[in-house]
Formats: structure tokens, C-alpha cells, sequence
């Protein structure tokens, strides 16, 4: 009987903040709603300490944290949602720390795409950006078939970045866009019988045809299928991007609380929102200005 009246009134405390919730989104929906918000999750290690919780506890409540984060952003009407999950030097970490993280991932990957999942519920899209090849092969093998299995989902779309860097991708995507522009030049050799240059000023082309520029870099971003975020958020009060999305948040708000990653909830987000809306205009000029 006791446990029947905990699960009702559990039941009753999700509606009502629910309920709440949709006053307040609805409220804020008024002004302009950030298509994309990126989280830097910081702070796991040290809610673990302050709660006197064992290892891998503090990563634990900050899954639980990230699935209200969606739930929210989704119910708020914001599409893209952004998290850094384990960057590239986190592998500088102790072999066996690294290890507990891998198989935690692969645990939470698995928990994603169950079929009464958030992201099935909600109908959210995974993407894993990042060196996928650097992720020990049952949490690459995991990531893959998460991508696979949500890629007929559209409502939302998650992009977890895992074994990544900024710097990572823009040498990536300079890599890819000099084996293209290579490509484009072998073949232009060929069908002008190897005299491409002298072809392009007889046709008078541009001779700097052959160089790459931005939009071939941006194209080959690990980032390149969501638009550029308009708000980071990174918890703990650290202000530093850690080699996140630079290329990508030129033109973006950062928001630094100092609630660590397990403890960000709603006030969090609706005030961010707000702050969002108060410099709206401005953020909106300087993205024509770019």
C-alpha cells in the first residue's frame, strides 16, 4: 500500500511540474527561443566528492542531469542540443579511470536507445562527432548503432562529442578539405591532358580556384550537420571553451553557473533563455556582420 501511495505521489509531482514547467516555457516562448544550446558537462568528479559518492557516481547523476536537460530544452522548442562528453585529453587520464569511463559510456549509449528511452520517446536524432577511431571498440560499436537507430527520428537532435577537440576537427576538416580540392585538381589535369593551370587561364578562370577557403573547411566540420550554437553553457563557473566548438561559437552567448554539472536544472536554463532574449538583437547583428 505504501509503495502504491509513493508511486502516485510520484506521479502526481511529475504532473504538476509539468504542469509548471509549461507555464513557464510557454511564457518564454513569447520572445525568441535559441534554435541550438551546447553544454560543456563540468563538475562530475567534484559533485562525486562533495557528496561523498563512490567512483563513477557523480558521472551517474550527471547522466540523470543531461535527460532532464533534454527533456526540458525539447519541451522549451529548442532543437539542437550540444554536450562534451569526453574530450581527447581526457585519455591523458589513468588507464584504469579511462576504462571505468569507456564502459560507463557504453552503458549510457545502451540506456539512450532502449525502446522506452527519452530519445525514442521524444523522438530525438543521436549524433557522435568527434575521432570516433580513438573510442575502445564496444563504445564506438555502441555510438554507431545509437546513430543508426535514431536516424529517423527529427523533432530534436543530440550531438555528443566524444574523443574530441577543437583543434581535432579543424585539422580534420582541413585534411578533408585539401584531399578534395586534390581531387577536384587530378581530375581537372586529366581532362585537359594534364595542362590544368594553363586550361584555367585560357578559359579564364579564376586562377585561385585551386585554393580551399572557409566554406570547404566548414563543410568538413565533425559539426557541420547543426547549425552554429547560440548560447554554450558550462557548469561549475569555468568560463574556458576547453577546446570546444571554437570554430563554431564565434558569434555565441556562454553562460557560466556555478551549480556543478549534477546540480544544473530549470532555473539554470530559464535564465539563460532570458539572457538569450535580452541580447537578441544584438547577437542577430553581429551573425549579418560575420
Amino acid at each position: 500500500m505504501e509503495a502504491v501511495n509513493g508511486k502516485q505521489l510520484g506521479h502526481l509531482y511529475e504532473n504538476i511540474s509539468s504542469f509548471f514547467r509549461q507555464c513557464i516555457f510557454s511564457v518564454l516562448s513569447v520572445g525568441p527561443v535559441p534554435s541550438h544550446i551546447a553544454f560543456i558537462m563540468d563538475g562530475n568528479r567534484r559533485y562525486s566528492k562533495k557528496q561523498n559518492l563512490l567512483d563513477g557516481d557523480g558521472h551517474r547523476a550527471g547522466f540523470s542531469a543531461l535527460i532532464n536537460m533534454l527533456r526540458y530544452c525539447y519541451e522549451l522548442g529548442v532543437k539542437y542540443i550540444t554536450v562534451y562528453a569526453f574530450s581527447i585529453d581526457n585519455f591523458r587520464r589513468s588507464p584504469e579511470e579511462v576504462e571505468s569511463l569507456m564502459k560507463l559510456m557504453q552503458e549510457k549509449i545502451d540506456e539512450l536507445i532502449k525502446e522506452e528511452s527519452i530519445a525514442n520517446r521524444l523522438g530525438i536524432r543521436i549524433y557522435f562527432q568527434g575521432n570516433l577511431k580513438l573510442l575502445s571498440a564496444p563504445v564506438r560499436s555502441a555510438a554507431e548503432r545509437a546513430m543508426v537507430k535514431t536516424a529517423g527520428h527529427s523533432k530534436a537532435v543530440l550531438s555528443v562529442c566524444v574523443a574530441y577537440t577543437s583543434t581535432d576537427e579543424i585539422v580534420h576538416a582541413v585534411q578533408e578539405s585539401c584531399e578534395e580540392k586534390w581531387d577536384e585538381i587530378r581530375k581537372r589535369d586529366a581532362n585537359n591532358a594534364g595542362g590544368y593551370l594553363i586550361g584555367l587561364e585560357e578559359n579564364g578562370k579564376d586562377k585561385d580556384d585551386h585554393l580551399i577557403g572557409v566554406t570547404n573547411v566548414d563543410r568538413h566540420m565533425y559539426m557541420a550537420v547543426v547549425p552554429d550554437p547560440d548560447i554554450i553553457i558550462r557548469t561549475s563557473g569555468e568560463s574556458r571553451l576547453s577546446n570546444f566548438l571554437l570554430w563554431q561559437s564565434a558569434n555565441c552567448l556562454l553562460y557560466s553557473p556555478t551549480a556543478l554539472w549534477p546540480e544544473i536544472g530549470l532555473r539554470h536554463l530559464v535564465w539563460v533563455v532570458l539572457d538569450f532574449q535580452r541580447n537578441y538583437l544584438y547577437l542577430k547583428e553581429k551573425k549579418k556582420q560575420a
